[in-house]
């Protein structure tokens, strides 16, 4: 590789995101890669700012608010490009634990289009491959409440709106054409599929042609 292979691991809650991304990290250092692991969450020196207007927009869903709040996500995600992904190894595989690809689930009054336009006007890195994870709802949720922590969400209480959610990223991994894993077996298939993806990439990024563009 003459650059490093920037991977999204998004979805929404409980559906063993987190899980698959480190089992997927064990394989691919299994097999010699260099692996970097990168949290958006933890890597964004606004989220404290940010997530107290999530906090307001649970209380008063409005429009403008949640605008808001998607440029000033698309504009840490501009910030973490330049100052942590650009600065990794080239011969790395960086996989991070959500990017904009998960507002497709819970951003619910700005259309996911628009989002996206937000994200690369702001220059925001577009990985080389997204990797959606999904399970049927009902899964997810229980998933999620047999976590000690729960569904720690800000943004969604009722199992409905964890429905919409799970429909309206599928519907935008459908549109965008992310690779779609259904992590409702075991973490060990669902790892093989990824990883069997990855490898695919890393194929196509061998040929002289390089990277394939994603939502562009």
């Amino acid at each position: 590789m003459t650059r490093s292979l920037f991977i999204s691991f998004d979805g929404p809650k409980g559906t063993g995101k987190t899980t698959l991304l480190e089992s997927v990290t064990q394989v691919l250092r299994a097999d010699k890669r260099k692996v970097i692991r990168i949290c958006e969450k933890k890597s964004d020196p606004c989220r404290g700012e940010t997530m107290a207007l999530v906090n307001r927009l649970a209380r008063n869903p409005c429009r403008a608010l949640e605008l808001d709040v998607c440029l000033r996500l698309a504009r840490s995600r501009a910030w973490i490009s330049r100052q942590v992904l650009a600065r990794q190894p080239a011969d790395s595989i960086i996989l991070i634990d959500r990017w904009y690809p998960s507002d497709a689930a819970f951003r619910r009054l700005v259309p996911f289009a628009e989002i996206l336009r937000l994200n690369l006007e702001q220059n925001v890195r577009v990985p080389d491959l997204h990797v959606g994870v999904v399970t049927a709802p009902e899964i997810s949720w229980a998933r999620a409440a047999a976590r000690t922590r729960g569904l720690n969400s800000t943004v969604l209480h009722h199992v409905q709106e964890h429905v919409a959610c799970t429909e309206a990223f599928e519907r935008a991994a459908a549109d965008h054409g992310w690779a779609l894993c259904r992590n409702e077996g075991s973490v060990e298939a669902a790892t093989a599929q990824v990883v069997s993806v990855i490898q695919d990439v890393l194929r196509q990024a061998a040929r002289p042609s390089g990277f394939p563009a994603f939502d562009r």
